[in-house]
């Protein structure tokens, strides 16, 4: 294969419960010269008048050079095919909680943004699932008596944890120097950032996108905060996807107001992308050294199709994804949700052009394991 390239993106996305392979071969930016492109089992190695460049590919990954097929050219994007791929599979789903909290241990929150502890060393003898926003009437269905949780809402205990879908419960009551009001905002000594509201004078509602636990041993992990948000919303989305097989989702804030729709398509892909190129044959292969490949980027990735909610977009659909009961709503803070906005635009704007869209919707991979 041939194409007219001065630098070419490469863009490789494995399947793995389908084991197959989509490689785009980006159009070149301006006008160069010709690229050969081979491919192996191990990697994809393109040749120019002035070199090479080779992609290695992860370990677990292994193409199938020979089942090439669906060559096609489009403009504004580049060299399409499609290729079989024998992959191990992928990573299981693991609470995003649990990562780091476990029972029987001592833990300090911080506020995610700055780094400002919210709690410090508490001791969690119980960590527990809290159960589906609509439990209340799925035990009404079952039970042949009067539902004896009916208004009895779950709270902790002072070591008790309760995780929900996008935030954790936790009783601070030895933490507070004067009682609070019910359904007020927490926010952030240092940075001001609405780390979630107060239930009752006792249990307080932390979301898991404004906060970070960790052993009290261990210390503040500096995670880029675009990176941290996507990679909770999309563990998350897979969690709920998974447990519960629900794939339509919205995205509202505490007070209601939808942001976001999302649909997840799936959560096996595997998405590789070089970091950087190097070349290994210049004007003299023979004193070059050729034993470094490119390094390449690999990681596990959720597709999920979104429509954007906010300023009278939408509004009709929307309206049809709340009253829908297999649609699972999700909340988050208000400005949390516009700056999720902001992610998935940026993520959707770095996919090749003809990945971008699906039908009315815009089209993201999402990182979903940091």
């Amino acid at each position: 294969m041939a194409v007219a390239a001065a630098e070419t993106r490469v863009f490789l996305e494995v399947r793995r419960r389908l084991q197959s392979a989509l490689l785009i071969l980006g159009e070149p930016d301006e006008g160069g010269m010709r690229l050969d492109v081979s491919i192996t089992p191990t990697s994809l190695l393109m040749r120019t008048p002035d070199g090479c460049t080779e992609t290695q590919l992860p370990a677990e990954v292994r193409l199938v050079p020979s089942s090439c097929r669906g060559l096609q050219y489009i403009r504004g994007d580049g060299l399409h095919l499609r290729l079989q791929a024998h992959t191990e599979s992928g990573p299981q789903p693991i609470s995003v909680f649990n990562q780091s909290l476990q029972a029987q241990g001592r833990c300090t929150f911080y506020c995610q943004s700055c780094g400002d502890v919210t709690i410090k060393d508490r001791k969690l003898l119980r960590v527990l699932p809290l159960p589906s926003e609509n439990w209340g009437a799925l035990v009404g269905e079952w039970c042949c008596h009067p539902d004896p949780f009916a208004n009895k809402p779950l709270h902790p205990r002072e070591n008790d944890c309760f995780i929900g879908d996008t935030f954790f419960l936790v009783n601070l009551r030895s933490d507070l120097e004067q009682e609070p009001k019910a359904n007020t905002k927490v926010i952030c000594k240092r940075c001001k950032v609405v780390l979630g509201e107060t239930v009752s004078s006792e249990t307080t509602k932390f979301y898991m996108t404004e906060i970070i636990i960790q052993p009290s041993e261990g210390s503040f992990p500096n995670i880029p905060r675009s990176q941290f948000v996507q990679s909770i919303i999309a563990q998350c989305l897979v969690e709920l996807s998974s447990a519960r097989s629900t794939f339509r989702f919205t995205i509202q804030g505490q007070d209601g107001k939808v942001y976001i729709l999302l649909w997840i398509l799936n959560s096996d892909s595997l998405v590789i992308e070089p970091l950087r190129n190097s070349s290994c044959v210049k004007k003299f292969p023979l004193l070059e050294n050729t034993s470094e490949a490119d390094s390449s980027s690999a990681w596990n990735a959720v597709k999920v199709l979104y429509q954007p909610c906010i300023k009278n977009r939408n509004e009709e659909l929307a309206r049809s994804w709340e009253s829908d009961i297999s649609v699972h709503p999700l909340t988050l803070p208000s400005a949390t949700c516009l700056e999720l906005l902001l992610i998935l635009s940026r993520s959707n704007a770095s996919l090749p052009l003809s990945l971008c869209q699906m039908n009315s919707f815009q089209v993201l991979l999402w990182d979903w394991i940091f």
